[in-house]
């Protein structure tokens, strides 16, 4: 997650950045959460018979429109039916029926695509891995990703997301894995964050402030790793002004 940090910031510029996340707000206040005819907003290629590629096949399109750069196009192959041989996305057979394949994984992990997440992601019903660290996505995580129920790890390390702490992440249903390292995160977090069962999660660099909550330690991360003695997964600086006021945590380190 560390690789290449400095030149992510460094090649992406502020009018950039606000020029991607104006893309993205657009959409977003066209579009709207999550609109239920949204496949007929879009040509699908016939040859897709499983209806849950055929949303999935949706969702890619509109993705691949919303990068603005993948040096090496890593996403190239991202135009024909046949999902299952884009790079970066891995089908397995469905429980119910193992002649039915369905997108369960996607990783573009360290390609350094420009973009946005646009609101199509949240059809990727059947996604249940979401690797996107080390890009450069810009703007907000759209609210409308709470519809993937079945998703387990988001890692969004290394990007330019920006906005408070994205509380979509607390209707994620199945979340075991949160990484949102090294993005412009800011504000306080929530207390129902650290009452969510999840095994890992990570938030250093970023720029959240937020008082030490009661609930603090009943991640069950933090309780594990605290009996194993190994690191800590919340990296953080604490620091106690002066008076009555309470020890608060800051996340940006």
């Amino acid at each position: 997650c560390f690789s290449s940090l400095s030149h992510l910031f460094l090649t992406l510029s502020n009018a950039e950045t606000a020029s991607i996340v104006h893309h993205q707000l657009l959409a977003l206040s066209e579009k709207g959460d999550l609109l239920d005819d949204l496949e007929f907003d879009v040509e699908i290629d016939a040859a897709i018979a499983n209806p849950c590629l055929r949303c999935t096949y949706i969702a890619l399109k509109a993705w691949k429109k919303a990068m603005y750069s993948d040096t090496h196009n890593f996403t190239g192959n991202w135009v024909s039916p046949d999902l299952c041989s884009y790079h970066g996305v891995f089908c397995t057979a469905t429980p119910d029926d193992p002649s039915v394949n369905v997108v369960a994984n996607i990783d573009i992990n360290d390609i350094d695509i420009v973009g946005y997440l646009p609101v199509e992601l949240g059809i990727l019903a059947d996604i249940a891995l979401l690797h996107i660290k080390s890009n450069r996505l810009c703007s907000i995580i759209p609210q409308n990703i709470s519809h993937l129920k079945l998703l387990h790890e988001l890692d969004a390390c290394n990007n330019r997301f920006v906005g408070l702490f994205p509380d979509v992440a607390l209707r994620l249903l199945s979340l075991k894995h949160l990484d949102l390292r090294f993005n412009d995160f800011k504000g306080e977090l929530l207390s129902m964050l650290f009452d969510k069962e999840l095994d890992i999660i990570f938030l250093n660099d970023n720029h959240f402030s937020s008082q030490m909550l009661d609930n603090f330690g009943n991640l069950q991360s933090l309780r594990r790793h605290h009996r194993q003695q190994q690191d800590p997964l919340l990296p953080f600086k604490q620091h106690r002004q002066d008076g009555n006021h309470p020890q608060r945590a800051r996340f940006d380190k």
